[in-house]
């Protein structure tokens, strides 16, 4: 049986370290524009309680996203050991596009992974290079689009990519800014005869709420009132979305799980998004609840949160790529091993996928 299988990955983590004191100048405002009152110093302290996040990385003012891209996929490319020029789709999950530091515009034509192909030095007309904006599961879903050009015969190499640079979308007045990072991280997906059966891509499961829940995560002027509004700024409604998440991710990755074939009992460990480090420990506690276990199993669940912050798209491969390369203490990946990856974003959508380890 041929199935989607990972054959290389890569990462790109920016060198500028942010460390949560720098925020301690910031003047935090609330959405009805109102001072939130209290220390600055109080307010981020609870912040790091809440998502665990000490630090965080940005991306140099000369590096874009395709920058940061096309080294996470050279990486990757190199760890395959593929010929670049028999890949077949290019596929770059992003938000923002490229952006520069100084300025406010976003850059998307031509596309991401357009310009990837090009940096890359790819010259086959038959690769074709494309963007997939899903919110923070984008990285995901590529893998699922892959996957499904594999299996209808269209494709059979993909690099999959996931980038970003959150840095230059954030409203320094807006707590939640501090959630946010840069970062990218690639794989390079291949249809293969399995070595052994349960490895490559078991199972997926997709959900997508695009009703009040469109505008949970969206774009909006700074909380300053005292601020031009000219510029537009990534904006959560953190409450909102930690119900959200909460209510639909256990089951989406239930269902993904029961269609593998494989048990609770079977799961080695779970790549989610790091998107806040108490909502996804409130997520994977669910998710086990739904089978009736009440204790989590320990180190299910690697986290890169506390010092790479929240990079959207980017923070599932980096850390699938960290394990691979045996980078993050305590885990590692065995040949064999089960293990599932799932996501939750501006859509707001939902993704997860089931993963035989090759």
């Amino acid at each position: 049986m041929y199935r989607s299988i990972i054959t290389g990955s890569g990462g790109y983590i920016p060198e500028i370290v942010v460390k949560n004191s720098h925020f301690s100048e910031n003047a935090f405002f609330s959405e009805d524009g109102f001072p939130l009152g209290r220390p600055v110093m109080d307010v981020i302290d609870k912040f790091s309680k809440i998502t665990g996040i000490v630090e965080r990385r940005y991306a140099q003012g000369d590096i874009l996203a395709s920058d940061m891209a096309v080294e996470a996929s050279e990486i990757a490319i190199a760890d395959s050991g593929i010929d670049r020029e028999t890949i077949d789709q290019i596929i770059v999950a992003h938000n923002f596009g490229d952006i520069g530091s100084n300025s406010s515009m976003t850059e998307i034509v031509p596309s991401l992974a357009s310009r990837v192909k090009q940096k890359l030095g790819i010259l086959n007309p038959s690769c074709i290079p494309y963007d997939l904006i899903f919110g923070c599961p984008g990285w995901l879903q590529g893998l699922i689009h892959a996957d499904a050009f594999f299996k209808a015969g269209i494709a059979k190499n993909a690099l999959v990519i996931g980038t970003e640079t959150l840095s230059r979308v954030l409203d320094q007045h807006d707590r939640d800014s501090m959630i946010f990072s840069d970062g990218a991280g690639a794989c390079v997906l291949q249809y293969k005869e399995e070595s052994f059966t349960g490895s490559g891509i078991l199972s997926a499961n997709v959900r997508s709420d695009s009703g009040e829940e469109t505008g949970y995560i969206h774009m909006n002027g700074t909380f300053n009132p005292e601020t031009s509004q000219d510029a537009l700024y990534i904006k959560m409604k953190g409450r909102k979305v930690y119900e959200y998440a909460l209510r639909h991710v256990p089951a989406a990755m239930k269902d993904c799980l029961d269609a593998s074939g494989y048990g609770i009992s079977d799961l080695k460990a779970i790549y989610i998004h790091q998107a806040n480090e108490k909502m996804d420990e409130a997520i994977i506690k669910s998710f086990y609840g739904l089978y009736g276990v009440t204790e989590v199993p320990e180190g299910v669940m690697p986290m890169c949160i506390q010092w790479l912050g929240n990079s959207s798209v980017a923070t599932i491969p980096t850390l699938f790529d960290l394990v691979r390369k045996n980078q993050m203490p305590g885990h590692q990946l065995d040949k064999g091993d089960i293990i599932l990856f799932a996501s939750v974003g501006a859509g707001m959508n939902i993704n997860a996928v089931c993963y035989g380890y090759y």
